[in-house]
């Protein structure tokens, strides 16, 4: 191709869920309600977990970690969306898209990580309960979380220090509501194969070894629980299971089907609607699964909201 063909790039064109001008009010309305839903949701259960000393133990300080994580994850995308209907335009910048790219890598893979570590949390405290705030120390938890972040900071900046190196065509757009990485490496006019081969590599692991240790700790859990007499005994122990295999399933749902749309369709209108399952959508419902679900939540939310209340 012609060199006046190509980069430097300064920007691309993000085409969105729809060009019908009459559907932008409509689209900005939905996604704002979505956002600060979504932010004020878990920014209460973390104020929760952080001014309720009952709530001071390894699940939910996982769980507050799940819930800073998915308001970081959702603020990667929609407010520049938000910004784009107001301003009618379809612009990112070169050094937008890019970052936005490596955010959303970052925290997406960040919420598959703790989920897997909220998985082998519930296996210690069914399958040990008697050594379990002995394995599951402050420490130990500290570790589990910096090791994720630290993991992934590194796999999301290797993925981004390679695409610097692709040259786009000029005026290239993106047939999506956001920079999503998969998307953007395929308008690339140089030749990528450095790229797929990380990110298939990346994805494969990334996504088999964290699924791989959910299955294997929810496994040794029916195990376990199938060892117990009582039926109130196995109830009282899986109840505490419950609004973590919601989270996973919605996660893993979602993802799974964003993945099969694109399969069977071919089609990236399609394929981008069915993102805002796992991007806008999963990250809204957590902190409702987790407070509608879990006692000790909606009673520390109940005596928040009182002290609130009472300060005014």
């Amino acid at each position: 191709m012609e060199a006046g063909n190509h980069t430097q790039l300064s920007e691309f064109i993000l085409l969105g869920l729809s060009e019908d001008p009459e559907l932008q009010p409509l689209l900005f309305g939905v996604f704002l309600f979505m956002y600060l839903l979504t932010v004020l949701g878990n920014l209460f259960i973390i104020l929760a977990i952080t001014s309720d000393s009952h709530l001071h133990t390894p699940m939910y300080f996982f769980l507050s970690n799940l819930s800073f994580v998915d308001i970081c994850f959702i603020s990667t995308i929609v407010p520049k969306m938000l910004v784009n209907i107001q301003a009618q335009s379809r612009v990112i910048s070169y050094k937008g898209c890019l970052t936005q790219v490596y955010f959303f890598m970052l925290f997406s893979v960040m919420d598959d990580f703790l989920l897997t570590v909220m998985a082998y949390d519930r296996f210690v405290a069914i399958c040990h309960p008697l050594h379990y705030m002995v394995i599951m120390n402050p420490r130990l938890c500290g570790l589990l979380v910096l090791m994720c972040w630290f993991t992934i900071f590194w796999v999301s900046l290797l993925h981004i220090l390679l695409m610097r190196q692709l040259t786009f065509c000029i005026g290239t757009e993106i047939p999506h509501f956001f920079c999503e990485f998969a998307q953007v490496l395929q308008l690339a006019c140089s030749d990528t194969l450095i790229n797929n081969i990380i990110m298939y590599v990346a994805t494969a692991l990334i996504g088999v070894f964290p699924l791989t240790g959910i299955l294997f700790s929810y496994t040794k859990i029916v195990s376990s629980l199938m060892r117990i007499s009582s039926a109130g005994g196995k109830y009282k122990a899986f109840s505490t299971c419950g609004s973590h295999l919601s989270t996973v399933f919605l996660f893993y749902g979602t993802s799974l089907g964003v993945y099969l749309s694109s399969a069977v369709t071919h089609s990236s209108h399609r394929s981008s609607i069915a993102s805002v399952m796992y991007t806008v959508v999963t990250p809204m419902l957590n902190p409702f699964i987790y407070s509608l679900r879990n006692k000790d939540v909606k009673g520390a939310l109940g005596r928040l909201l009182s002290r609130a209340s009472s300060s005014l």
